[in-house]
């Protein structure tokens, strides 16, 4: 049995600086303790996306601050931490970096072991950190902006894939599209918002792959449909596609999101079918899109299914997952922490080699 441990979880995989304590109590769930985020959005605004550079740099402002931070709300001390968890891959190489760095050279200075944990592990536990957790086993729809992926999930570290994508994720297909209509970065929620001022049957596009008698994805063409339709508009006005009517460039919004969450909520429901579990996890920075839940809830609740997601706040990227990740690792006995404090990071790790 694992004894109670003071999880503290470092994430700093992209633009977002996070750290969090979690406690395992035995074999209870572990509970969040407190966490600690910073966004880079406003200082990416600028370029129209992620500057890798720039990311690296402002995760070594932000990651002692937020750790001191988290320890106060807490009332936890350096000492009180048990193991140090960070986020080993995928994402940014300098960005993991910062993390790896920080977490290790904490771990030696506090003489405690530490632990890499995977990225999009973290996305798929991070339900158990909501008031209404999981149960395995469960189909989980894993959707972010640079993966979008079905698995059976039978335990921690017991992960079948079943699907996934096989060119752009569906959180390229809403920064990529929104981008195309001149929308602001981080074109995703920019474009859900616009899209509840139109209509979703406004123009017929591509559902890529919806027929395919498999569960993988493909978004690149609807990206594409986008792109020749907004130009369609753009010369039938005589104006740049950002100069369309706000009720016209809705409509394409409201349009270009009813494709991808069609095809999010069909290959889900083909999952639980081809597997016959009755239970869906959807995690991951889109899995905060409102349409996406509302016809995920219908869908489930007509077919008798339970369908869960994480708190709204921590569906983006952030310590608490990567610390949640971590506790059940160590809880579940699939990996130890070490006290080795050499460490690599991994920019590519596909999850099936967990």
């Amino acid at each position: 049995m694992v004894k109670n441990l003071q999880v503290l979880g470092i994430e700093s995989s992209c633009d977002e600086t996070g750290v969090a304590l979690v406690e395992v109590r035995g074999t209870a769930l572990p509970v969040l303790l407190a966490h600690a985020l910073h966004s880079q959005i406003v200082m990416h605004q600028a370029y129209g996306g992620v500057v890798p550079e720039l990311a690296s740099r402002d995760h070594i402002r932000r990651v002692l601050p937020l750790t001191e931070q988290v320890l106060l709300e807490s009332k936890r001390s350096l000492t009180d931490i048990d193991v140090v968890a960070f986020t080993r891959g995928p994402g940014l190489a300098g960005a993991l970096l910062v993390g790896a760095g920080v977490a290790c050279a904490l771990g030696a200075a506090l003489a405690k072991p530490v632990l890499g944990v995977h990225h999009l592990e973290g996305h798929l536990l991070s339900p158990f950190l909501s008031v209404d957790p999981p149960e395995f086993p469960f189909v989980a729809l894993l959707v972010s902006g640079g993966h979008t992926q079905l698995m059976r999930v039978d335990g921690v570290s017991r992960y079948t894939l079943l699907g996934e994508t096989i060119d752009d994720a569906a959180g390229e297909a809403f920064d990529k599209s929104a981008k195309l209509l001149g929308l602001v970065y981080p074109g995703g929620p920019a474009l859900a918002q616009l899209a509840e001022q139109g209509n979703a049957q406004a123009f017929k596009l591509p559902r890529p792959l919806l027929h395919s008698g498999n569960l993988d994805f493909s978004f690149a063409g609807l990206k594409t449909a986008v792109l020749v339709q907004a130009k369609k508009l753009a010369l039938a006005q005589g104006s740049a596609v950002e100069a369309l009517p706000v009720e016209v460039l809705a409509d394409l919004a409201a349009s270009t999101q009813a494709a991808i969450v069609e095809v999010l909520v069909k290959k889900s429901l083909a999952a639980l079918t081809q597997t016959g579990l009755r239970r869906l996890v959807v995690a991951g920075g889109v899995g905060a899109n409102r349409s996406l839940r509302q016809q995920l809830n219908a869908a489930c609740a007509a077919r008798q299914v339970r369908v869960h997601y994480p708190e709204l706040h921590l569906c983006t990227d952030n310590g608490a997952m990567i610390a949640m990740a971590a506790a059940m690792r160590l809880q579940a006995g699939v990996q130890s922490a070490s006290t080795v404090y050499a460490f690599d990071v991994k920019p590519r790790w596909p999850m099936d080699l967990l």
